[in-house]
Parts: C-alpha cells; structure tokens; sequence
C-alpha cells in the first residue's frame, strides 16, 4: 500500500510516499480503509525534526488522525465494526497511508450527514479546544484570546468561547480576510499576530489560548487581567524564550496562571465523549468544520509546505 514517511528531517521535502505492506489488526485493534486523513501541526513539527529527542526517526510514517471504513478487527474486537464509518485516531504514526490500524477504543463511529473531511477537521483538534477551555477555567462573560486561531484547534476554540458566553472573543491572525473569516466563527474582535492592531479591543484578557509559543509569548503573558490563566498547547511558532517565566515573577501580586495542555492527559473515554457530541453538533450545523483544501496523499510536500508558510485556513485532508 501506499503511504508516507520522512526520508530526511527538515522541509516538506523530505517527505516521500512509498510501498509498505498493508498493517493486520492485533488483538484489540481495528483494521480501517481510510477515506480522509488530517495534516495536523505535530505532523509539522515531527517531521522538521523537532521531536526526535523523544524517539521519532527518519524512516517514521506520519499521520494521527483518520476516518474511514472498518474492514477487519482483531482478536476480542466485536466484529459488528465491520463496515462501519469511523473515525480513528492511530498514536502518533501510522495515519498518512491508504490503511491504517488503531485501538478500538480510540475508534468513534461518524453520525449520518458528517464527511470524513470534516471529522479529521473536527475530532482531534475540537477535543482539544474543549479542555483547554476547562483547563483555563473559562466562565461566562469572560475575555478570551484565541492566539493563532485560523487553525483548527483555534477556529473550534473560538466557537466554543463565544457560545459558551465569553464577554468578547479576541483572535491573533496574519490578515483582514482570515480576521473576517473569524468573526464570521464567532470572533468579536482581531488583532495582529503580535498583538496590535484592533483599537476597540480589550487591553487585557481572562483566557489566553496559545497555540502558537514562539519569541511573543510573553508579550501576551503581560496582557492576562489580575486572576488571568494562560494555556500553552502547542509551539508551531517555535519555543519561548527560555526566561518567559520571569514576566510571571515580576507580575506576582497579579495572580498570573501558566499552564501547559496536552489531550494525553484526559481518559480516553471523556475525550471519546465530547468528540462525540461535537460530531453530533457538526452533523446537524451547530459546530462548524472547516477544511482548508483536500490533495491527493501524493501531493503531501505541497500540504506541509502550504502549512510551513502559514497559508492554510482550517484543516488540510489528504486523501488516499
């Protein structure tokens, strides 16, 4: 079969679609057809080499997140998956090739009236957006700031703040047509990717959401309110600076949260439960996905290098 891996660390480049033999479901596990897969942000990072301290390798298969169709299950796996439409999430390998394996419990099956696009746009990325909210203890008639919010993490994040009540929902973006896009989601008001920008913004904030880390993150650290919490989930900007946490010290009779969130940290079956209604809200329009493009699995060097220079709105699918 046809899939994808990291022939060198670095640009997109290094990507090469090659012949490896088809995956067989072990005990557990469910064997699926893939219909779409999500280009996520730690694919990027994987694949420049930035996590190989952690174990990843030249040679390393990409991809976490698909939907397709069920067509053989290991052993103890109930055989009444067969044929099923799912989504999967497969670790952090496995996912950019025409069949893949996953545990069965990271297997939810997609409501009538959503696409295997929007799922990928959706089920990794919305869960996500759901418990850094909780994390950040977000209440109603709070500020939010969505930092680097034409993702998909941000887009479901923005979302959810202005439909849980949020006082005002600002976003970080690189353009007026991606800042009107956002405020078509739900964003009241945009600025800049540094900050500025947005006159009748507020001057501070309740919620950061930072999906973005690199050499600005604490030029938004200093604009938390007193009581203000802060929620790193990513680094596709690249690492803060090493001191970031002095503007935290400095800024002590303020109160200041930092935290950082990843998903691995919720039980699998609370992550499967919110994915679940937001694929419910999604099929009936209560939640909006959106996908930036759908290629062809051939055509991953031109998804990782529109993703490299920040011109992708959503999610990218790739199909195989």
């Amino acid at each position: 079969m046809k899939a994808v891996v990291i022939r060198t660390f670095g640009d997109p480049d290094g990507l090469e679609v090659v012949d490896v033999p088809e995956p067989v479901p072990a005990p557990g596990q469910v064997h699926i057809a893939t219909e779409a897969i999500g280009v996520g942000g730690v694919d990027a990072v994987i694949r420049r080499g930035a996590l190989a301290a952690h174990g990843f390798r030249e040679g390393h298969l990409l991809g976490s997140e698909i939907a397709g169709s069920v067509t053989a299950v290991g052993e103890g796996v109930d055989t009444a998956w067969i044929g099923r439409r799912v989504w999967a999430f497969t670790g952090l390998s496995g996912g950019y090739a025409e069949q893949a394996v996953a545990a069965v419990e990271d297997v939810l099956a997609l409501p009538d009236g959503l696409t295997g696009a929007e799922a990928v746009a959706l089920g990794g990325s919305g869960v996500v957006a759901h418990f850094a909210l909780d994390r950040a203890r977000f209440t109603p008639g709070e500020t939010v700031l969505v930092r680097g919010a034409a993702g998909s993490i941000g887009i479901t994040a923005v979302q959810l703040a202005a439909g849980g009540g949020a006082g005002a929902v600002v976003v970080t973006t690189s353009s007026a047509e991606r800042g009107a896009r956002l405020r078509d989601l739900g964003a009241t008001h945009v600025l800049d990717r540094s900050g500025g920008g947005g006159p009748d913004a507020p001057a501070g904030f309740d919620v950061v959401i930072d999906v973005v880390g690199g050499p600005r993150l604490p030029l938004f650290l200093d604009r938390l309110n007193p009581g203000g919490r802060y929620v790193a989930l990513g680094v596709v900007g690249g690492q803060p600076p090493a001191d970031f946490g002095m503007r935290l010290l400095d800024a002590f009779r303020k109160s200041l949260s930092f935290a950082v969130f990843s998903s691995d940290t919720v039980p699998v079956p609370e992550k499967q439960a919110v994915r679940s209604s937001q694929f419910a809200d999604a099929a009936q329009g209560n939640l909006r996905t959106v996908v930036h493009e759908v290629l062809p699995l051939d055509q991953v060097v031109s998804a990782h290098r529109a993703m490299d220079e920040g011109k992708v709105f959503g999610r990218i699918v790739l199909t195989p």
